[in-house]
């Protein structure tokens, strides 16, 4: 990291333009953090890696209590770094700021084949961390689990289920099966001389079976696809749908029921998956549009992106007996779709590169899958998600890896309603593409956009979007926060105010803390009658009025209060 990076993080984090899960200041004025290691090892598991500031006290605002012994805390760095595993390769700058030295350093994620970095000295099981919005958390054994199994390729759905038999696999739908490979493989049908052989031999040449000594048990990758009942082994491999009645699962509905809907799908794993899509279409609201003479219904979310979403979930969660007893689950809320999928994604795949990179973690099970029609197993999932959400003019999904499970989360509002063409009509002197509409539409509805949003919004390139974005913060409509893969960006308060000046907004602030003494982000929506979401609208009004000198900021979290200086 050069000097001029550092400094640029450093005022990042100090005018309050960058919070996130990739960047942490701590106050080393009596030399390096004990517990140093935590840090390191969250941000080198972490996608994207992070970068640490030494010398910032976050206490006070981040002013720059300064490093007392630079070389010495450069040593004892370099010392903890070394005693990581894998080691860490790290570059601190030494920058100066307002008089005070202060290190800046990029902690680079660790290759997927090495993780979970840990602190050697500690063990793998106690020394490994993960990063949970901006603090650090000592990994669970699952979690370590999970990064070890992407190492290589797990072959759970290979295993013999020891409890079944072939007896428990459905007869009629194999022949169906062996004839189809019979006509659509000949080669491989002559090379395993599967004519030759009995039914049994012919399930095990075809993987759908094993045998173990001398009995024959199927594989449970044979069990799931041709299974009479896999759930009399494998109680909790179903799939759940649960419908709430708001946007929280604690909300109730008008007669205090907890559930609009609640159902659980067992039997194989197409049979569960065109149950539990059935089941999503009929809770779905649905409209119809005339064109001419004929009418075409229009339901709240395509359903073929749910349809993929789902038989992504069966076919790449996680079987390993760690996760045997999680079920895939659909869950539905006022406002969104959400589907889980338990284990995080598998090998080099992460968020950003999900639609590009392919790791397969169940080679069988996805091969026997394609092989009956469930699915195309050429890594065009995600891809038709999202194109179905655009030409549905919804905002792309969301995919979110927390190594515990891996959510698809639809949203159900279009970008350019009404109301929010009317808001983009006060841009209409800008000189702005449909894209860049686009993606102002967007961040009205949503806290932040990345060059990856950008991109899956409009169909473009990382060039593109970079340009596009870059041309909004220009005309400042956007801000900018972060610097490079790290960065993102939220709407402007000036682009988000609705017609109303935004000196008024910030006067009304202002003359609030001026009665009550303090406001807090809530506080400050129920001022402004902003609804719950334009809860970012409203944090970045209090923040710039913070960095303008007219506010301060107390505590963290939650209890977040901004009070006169």
């Amino acid at each position: 990291m050069d000097q001029q990076e550092a400094i640029a993080w450093v005022e990042t984090v100090q005018t309050g333009r960058f919070e996130g899960s990739e960047v942490e200041a701590k106050a080393a004025r009596h030399g390096l953090p004990s517990r140093l290691y935590e840090t390191l090892s969250a941000f080198a598991n972490h996608t994207g890696g992070g970068v640490v500031i030494l010398g910032l006290d976050e206490a006070r605002c981040f002013a720059a209590l300064g490093v007392g012994d630079p070389q010495q805390t450069l040593a004892e760095l370099s010392d903890q770094a070394s005693r990581m595993e894998p080691p860490l390769r790290l570059t601190p700058a030494v920058v100066q700021v307002e008089g005070e030295p202060i290190i800046v350093f990029e902690v680079p994620e660790c290759d997927y084949r090495r993780k979970p970095c840990h602190y050697g000295p500690a063990g793998m099981n106690s020394g490994s961390y993960i990063r949970v919005g901006n603090t650090n958390r000592q990994m669970t054994d699952y979690e370590i689990f999970t990064y070890v199994s992407s190492r290589g390729q797990p072959t759970y759905d290979r295993e013999p289920v020891r409890s079944a038999t072939i007896e428990d696999l459905d007869r009629e739908l194999l022949e169906e099966y062996i004839k189809q490979i019979q006509r659509e493989k000949p080669r491989l049908w002559e090379r395993l001389r599967l004519g030759e052989e009995p039914f049994a031999k012919q399930l095990c040449a075809l993987d759908i079976a094993t045998r173990v000594n001398e009995a024959i048990h199927p594989t449970l990758a044979g069990l799931l696809v041709f299974g009479l009942w896999s759930q009399r082994y494998f109680p909790a491999l179903t799939i759940t749908f649960v419908r709430y009645y708001g946007t929280e699962p604690g909300v109730k509905g008008p007669r205090g029921e907890r559930f609009l809907d609640n159902r659980k799908f067992e039997g194989r794993l197409d049979e569960m998956a065109d149950d539990a899509v059935q089941r999503v279409v009929a809770n779905m609201r649905h409209g119809t549009l005339i064109e001419g003479v004929f009418h075409r219904t229009l339901l709240e979310y395509p359903e073929e992106a749910v349809r993929e979403a789902i038989v992504n979930a069966v076919g790449h969660r996680d079987y390993s007996p760690l996760a045997q007893g999680s079920h895939v689950r659909v869950e539905m809320y006022a406002d969104r779709l959400a589907v889980f999928t338990p284990g995080g994604l598998h090998g080099p795949v992460n968020e950003d590169n999900l639609e590009e990179e392919l790791a397969t973690r169940n080679q069988l099970l996805m091969r026997l899958l394609e092989e009956t029609g469930i699915v195309e197993n050429r890594g065009s999932g995600i891809p038709m998600m999202i194109t179905s959400m655009r030409e549905a003019h919804l905002e792309p999904p969301q995919f979110r890896d927390t190594r515990a499970s891996f959510r698809v989360i639809f949203k159900n509002h279009t970008l350019l309603d009404p109301e929010t063409v009317t808001w983009l009509n006060q841009f209409a002197g800008y000189p702005l593409t449909d894209a860049q509409r686009m993606a102002l539409a967007y961040l009205r509805v949503n806290p932040r956009m990345t060059n990856s949003d950008y991109r899956r919004l409009n169909n473009t390139t990382t060039v593109e979007a970079t340009r596009g974005l870059r041309d909004l913060v220009a005309l400042r409509l956007i801000e900018m926060h972060g610097t490079r893969r790290w960065a993102y960006y939220t709407l402007a308060v000036e682009a988000g105010t609705e017609g109303k000046p935004a000196d008024r907004l910030a006067r009304l602030v202002l003359e609030y803390v001026s009665e009550q003494g303090s406001i807090t982000s809530q506080e400050c929506r129920d001022l402004l009658g902003w609804e719950e979401k334009k809860r970012g609208k409203a944090y970045r009004l209090l923040r710039r009025l913070v960095r303008e000198g007219k506010l301060r900021k107390e505590g963290r979290g939650r209890g977040t209060r901004y009070a006169r200086l």
